[in-house]
Order: structure tokens, then C-alpha cells, then sequence
């Protein structure tokens, strides 16, 4: 079979209310892109009928293409499945499948990786969602590149397109903790940003709630910054400072004003003063040990039940 200039990657998980949506909306734009392109659909162990639209879309259009996970991997991992499956040799794009990023968008990404360009990456001017999760959005983004050792573009999620190569360094990254923008920014090369206006959704509830969103926020920080480590430290050290301020606080009201604070309410303050700051250090260097141990142990990122292409379903 021919390879296909581009790839088209969606991970899918419980999107039954929108994926004939998404599938209208390809539709009308492939026969209008004047190069071969395939979609790759990832279904990340759904518990409602996508993975079964998802097999009859791919098994009647051999245009999709399916790979179907043994069961929830989480958004990174399906989108990492997809792009070890993805064949474009000119491009690979990514999307969510709910719509809120444009897949018309993908003639303006090649032609950006056209000009020279390896990665373009999708900038939200605009999103159409509550004001609170605006502010947690733009805050986070602040945070991550005020503590991240390189530059990760400010406002930019997953989606956007890149090369073949780009492509091909991730999939050899052995990273179980993922997160795709980041190392995205980080393999390097020319990259370029795009905005765009983020839509709403076009149907149905988001499954990517406030713990998902929470642990990818942490290896965003984590993965990618010195900071949490440099953070004890630093701690450490201010408890110190305030520990002898208040030391030098009590000798002077010893020697001067013989009326040094009850002893019981300063080991109070001792006790949780220092309890906090352990607590916290032990926390901070749990996490890089937690990521230490689920990357020695050497799983496999995710296992594959079904693939399905050229209307033809194998085992994974």
C-alpha cells in the first residue's frame, strides 16, 4: 500500500455524543487536500461504543486506520501509540477528537513544515471555556516556563504537526511518564507557532477532568525542571533563616527582658515549622523516585489489542 504524505493521529476515550461528528468533519476535508492522508484513531480502552464505531468507520474506509489499546493508558500514551503507528512521510499532525482543534488546519501546518520547519505547533488566542479554567490554563503555562529548563512555548497543547523525523525521535524516547509538548520542545529543530481560536466542544462531556489534568501539569514540572529539587534546598535554608531569627528573637528578650515565651507554644511552632518543610522534601523527592521506579521496570508504554488497516483487523 502506498504511504501517505500525512498522518492524522486522534486518541478517543468515551466520545460516542462526537465521534460521527469528528468522522463528517474529515470526511468533507480529505478529498479537498491535494496530498495522501491517513487517519489514525486510537481508542484508549473506551467503556461506552467508540471502539466499535471506531472499527466499523476503519473497516468500510480504508483511509482510517485503528489501533485499539487493551484498555485506559491515559491521553499521552494513546497519543504515543498513534504516532508509532502514523505512516505520513511528509507530516504527522495530532488532534483531540472532540473538535475544539480544527482539522482544517493541517494544509497551514505542512506548508509551514514545507518552508523549513519541524515542528508547528497550535497557539490558543482564544478558548471557549469557563473563566476559572482559563485562569488555572494561562497560570500553569506561567509557572512551567518560569521553572522549566528550556523553552515550552506558552499557550500550546498538543495539537499541531510534526515531521517525520521529529516523529521518529520521540517514538525511540523511552519516557513512561509522557508528556508530548514538552518533548516536543525539547528534541529541538525549527519550530514555528501558529494560533489558532479554540472551540468548544462540539458534543458531549470532557473525560480529561481535574486529576488528569493534574498529573499532566506534574510532569510537565517534573519531567522537564530542576526546580522541585532546587525547591528543598531552598527551603531547607529558609527554615534555618527563620529558625535563627527567632533564636536571636528569644535570647535578646532573655537577656534584656528576662520574659521568654512560654516553652510550650515554641515547640509548637518548632515541631510544625520543621514537620512541614520534611513532609514537603519527602513529597517532592517521592515524585522523581515514583518516576525513577516506573521507568526501571521497563513495561511496555502501552499493550495493543487490535490494529486495523486497509479494512483488515489483526491482533496487536
Amino acid at each position: 500500500m502506498t504511504t501517505p504524505e500525512v498522518s492524522i493521529v486522534i486518541p478517543l476515550f468515551n466520545e460516542e455524543a462526537v465521534i460521527q461528528k469528528l468522522f463528517d468533519r474529515i470526511d468533507s476535508l480529505l478529498p479537498t487536500l491535494p496530498f495522501s492522508t491517513e487517519v489514525v484513531l486510537v481508542d484508549d480502552g473506551s467503556l461506552d461504543i467508540t471502539r466499535e464505531l471506531i472499527r466499523r468507520k476503519c473497516l468500510v474506509d480504508d483511509r482510517y486506520s485503528a489501533v485499539l489499546l487493551s484498555r485506559n493508558h491515559g491521553h499521552q500514551i494513546a497519543l504515543s501509540a498513534g504516532l508509532t503507528h502514523a505512516r505520513g512521510s511528509r507530516g504527522i499532525m495530532v488532534m483531540d477528537g472532540d473538535l475544539q482543534d480544527p482539522p482544517e488546519l493541517i494544509t497551514s501546518m505542512l506548508e509551514k513544515l514545507e518552508e523549513g520547519y519541524d515542528v508547528v505547533y497550535a497557539v490558543r488566542k482564544k478558548r471557549k471555556e469557563s473563566p476559572f479554567k482559563r485562569l488555572l490554563y494561562w497560570t500553569y503555562y506561567r509557572i512551567q516556563r518560569s521553572v522549566s529548563n528550556f523553552r515550552i512555548p506558552l499557550d500550546s497543547g498538543d495539537f499541531g504537526m510534526m515531521s517525520r523525523r521529529v516523529v521518529d525521535k520521540l517514538n525511540n524516547m523511552p519516557e513512561q511518564s509522557r508528556y508530548l509538548r514538552g518533548m516536543r520542545s525539547w528534541v529541538g529543530f525549527r519550530q514555528f507557532g501558529l494560533p489558532y481560536e479554540r472551540e468548544a466542544r462540539a458534543a458531549g462531556e470532557t473525560t480529561y477532568g481535574f486529576k488528569q489534568l493534574l498529573a499532566l501539569a506534574y510532569n510537565g514540572i517534573f519531567n522537564f525542571s530542576e526546580f522541585p529539587v532546587k525547591f528543598i534546598t531552598r527551603l531547607g535554608l529558609y527554615s534555618i533563616l527563620i529558625s535563627a531569627i527567632y533564636l536571636t528573637y528569644v535570647l535578646v528578650r532573655r537577656i534584656f527582658y528576662e520574659d521568654v515565651p512560654a516553652g510550650f507554644t515554641t515547640l509548637i511552632i518548632a515541631i510544625v515549622l520543621f514537620s512541614g518543610v520534611q513532609l514537603i522534601s519527602i513529597g517532592l523527592l517521592g515524585e522523581y523516585v515514583l518516576r525513577i521506579y516506573n521507568q526501571v521496570r521497563e513495561r511496555p508504554l502501552f499493550i495493543v489489542d487490535k490494529v486495523i488497516h486497509g479494512k483488515v483487523e489483526k491482533d496487536g
